[in-house]
């Protein structure tokens, strides 16, 4: 094996050295550093200098493109880590005629390995789409730190160095990478530099801000680009209409939306089924399906023909209102017109049967898109599994999921969820974490619901201290924070396991952290307080909750009243159950037991009496709580106890008949 560095043969390396010692030392120093990484890696016999290139010119850049022009790349793949960005770029000059080669010594080479300069000297040399890709993907990266006005520069200067036709194109390709790569305020200020050098962007980079603007909930931003379109003449198309009817959609314009397709059609632009489809969605999104379906006429009256995504979104939009029999119509509808339901339009369906309790139906759209050819999907298990889990069915719920698992479904983080909730709603501590665990071992990251659920269990089974090692680990070491439903559920908790103070010290926490408490949070507070015979305190906390803005519901009164009854303390316990009648609350079956229980131990049957008439007057029946109540607290006089009890239900039985 030859010991000669660069595997040279021995008479060759000396007419090489004799050669190098021609160069000046400056280029010398600089050809040895680039050499020098050979014999550094020990890789010296992997290295050849083509036969034709002297080892003088081997690493000029006329010699280096002659090479990739060849495909010499057992010869350059060890040479590449080593070039310069400026030898990089000067490459990338002598392949201008050759842009074909440029890919292959980009992808050898690596993107990374480009600087500002090189970079828009590749962009200027490519096709259109393979220049956009190499910028988009840069720009993406966030390699560049680069302003976007550096950029622009350096995209002209690469320009006009390379290629004497106008920039526009390449300037238009910095716009569209911008704009795709969620970054439409650098594309703007680009778009005004291209105004400034009097450069018209291209309709179709304008499109593609605006559209991004419209990702991102810009709409002000959009608008503020498309003013300047309009006054620099810049023709809308059809995709330019559509977008900002969407725009106006978002911002809930939506009579100005449909005056705009009007400005459109004036225009001369027909409108499309996309324009329309835009409208129909922002009636839908802002739970005006009615007026969705009076577009739908409008556009068949001008012969558009509506297509699955219109009726997608009509049916889906009709399940949110409850309007089922409407939708069903409407999928019918959908299927004899042609047009092919997915599994999205049949959830829509399954969900709203399943939120109003109608499983039956809910299973009769499962069988019904299976016999269609139509795959149940993760998403329509998840559904009938937390339905059935609502209505208490476990069991049938479990034998769903085996199913799903059988048909090659795996269960998903919101499967967990639905499993782990529906356990733990069930107080089956061990099957929740068993859950959890397996959920672990599969690779699955539990989200903040996830441990909402388990929190909740664990304050259920009176181990709130390990809820509170939970949550405090979460947020310490797993970086969670916690929302509104996750600290309901510890102050519950706390409050139940007598814990008040601990309650309120996670109240202060919430609000530190800017999350706005709301009636469960103080029915909690009050729930708890009232436990601990604090019922005064528990009442400023209503008026707490009314002056920042909170309603209470009939859960707060109910506590209030039952607080109160407990202590005896019925002259306040009525008036709570006045202040509920004033705020449109009608008392339930909570109230009248809570008030007759404590009437009947201050030894006021008589009183007792009378609330128990007017509970059966509006239709509470009572039931084996109120009963009790009435006989304990009779039960001084048993001639009297008795008598009233059989001339209550006497009044009870006459009221059901």
């Amino acid at each position: 094996m030859c010991d000669c560095p660069f595997g040279l043969p021995p008479s060759l390396f000396r007419q090489a050295m004799r050669t190098i010692r021609t160069i000046p030392r400056t280029t010398r120093r600089r050809l040895t550093a680039a050499f020098s990484f050979v014999t550094a890696a020990g890789e010296v016999s992997a290295f050849e200098v083509p036969p034709s290139c002297s080892l003088k010119d081997a690493l000029s850049a006329d010699s280096l493109a002659d090479s990739i022009r060849k495909s010499e790349w057992s010869y350059l793949d060890p040479i590449l880590p080593s070039l310069t960005p400026p030898l990089i770029s000067s490459i990338l000059v002598h392949l201008q005629r050759f842009p074909n080669f440029i890919p292959p010594f980009l992808q050898h080479l690596g993107r990374d390995r480009l600087d500002l300069q090189s970079l828009s000297i590749a962009v200027t040399q490519l096709a259109a789409e393979p220049a956009f890709l190499l910028l988009k993907q840069s720009l993406a990266s966030g390699f560049f730190a680069a302003s976007p006005r550096k950029v622009f520069e350096a995209l002209s200067a690469a320009h006009g160095r390379c290629l004497p036709s106008g920039p526009q194109h390449v300037f238009d390709l910095l716009l569209r990478a911008y704009a795709e790569s969620s970054n439409p305020e650098a594309a703007l200020e680009c778009f005004y530099l291209m105004k400034d050098a009097d450069i018209l962007p291209k309709i179709e980079s304008c499109n593609s801000i605006l559209s991004a603007f419209l990702k991102k909930n810009q709409t002000e931003k959009a608008w503020v680009l498309y003013a300047e379109m309009f006054r620099l003449r810049i023709s809308s198309t059809i995709i330019t209409y559509n977008i900002m009817i969407n725009v106006l959609c978002k911002e809930g314009k939506l009579k100005k939306a449909e005056a705009f397709v009007e400005f459109m059609e004036d225009s001369g632009v027909k409108p499309s089924v996309v324009t329309y489809n835009t409208l129909i969605h922002g009636y839908c999104s802002r739970a005006k399906v009615q007026t969705g379906l009076e577009v739908l006429d409008g556009m068949r009256v001008k012969g558009i023909k509506p297509d699955a995504y219109t009726y997608g979104t009509l049916i889906s939009g009709l399940c949110k209102e409850g309007r089922l029999e409407d939708a069903s119509v409407m999928l019918k509808e959908m299927e004899d017109k042609g047009l092919e339901a997915k599994a999205v339009n049949y959830n829509a369906l399954i969900d709203g049967y399943c939120n109003k309790g109608k499983l039956d139906v809910a299973f009769f759209y499962r069988d019904e898109m299976v016999r269609n050819g139509i795959k149940p999907t993760i998403c329509t298990y998840n559904l009938l599994i937390h339905a059935l889990f609502m209505e208490g069915r476990s069991n049938e719920a479990n034998v769903l999921i085996k199913d799903m698992e059988e048909k090659g479904l795996a269960p998903d983080v919101i499967t967990y969820n639905i499993l782990i909730n529906g356990y733990s709603k069930d107080g089956d501590i061990k099957k929740a974490f068993e859950l959890f665990e397996e959920m672990s071992r599969k690779g699955i990251s539990p989200t903040r619901a996830t441990y909402t659920s388990l929190i909740y269990v664990l304050c259920r089974r009176n181990r709130v201290a390990e809820a509170d090692r939970m949550f405090r680990d979460l947020v310490k070491n797993e970086g969670f924070l916690p929302d509104l439903v996750m600290y309901n559920a510890m102050i519950g908790g706390h409050c139940i396991d007598g814990k008040v103070e601990r309650g309120f010290e996670l109240l202060k926490e919430m609000e530190r952290r800017k999350i706005h408490p709301d009636d469960v949070t103080y029915n909690s507070l009050m729930r708890g307080l009232c436990l601990l015979g604090k019922v005064e305190e528990a009442r400023r906390l209503l008026g707490d909750m009314n002056r920042k803005g909170v309603k209470p519901d009939l859960v707060s009164y109910n506590t209030l009243i039952s607080g109160y009854s407990r202590k005896g303390e019925m002259k306040d316990a009525l008036l709570v159950r006045t202040e509920m009648l004033q705020m449109g609350f009608n008392p339930t079956i909570l109230t009248y037991n809570a008030l007759i229980q404590g009437l009947c131990k201050n030894g006021e049957g008589d009183q007792a009496e009378e609330l128990m008439k007017e509970m059966v007057s509006k239709g509470l029946k009572p039931d084996d709580s109120t009963y009790f109540s009435l006989i304990e607290g009779l039960s001084n006089n048993i001639e009297h106890g008795n008598g009233q009890y059989k001339s209550i239900k006497s009044t009870w039985l006459s009221n059901e008949a």
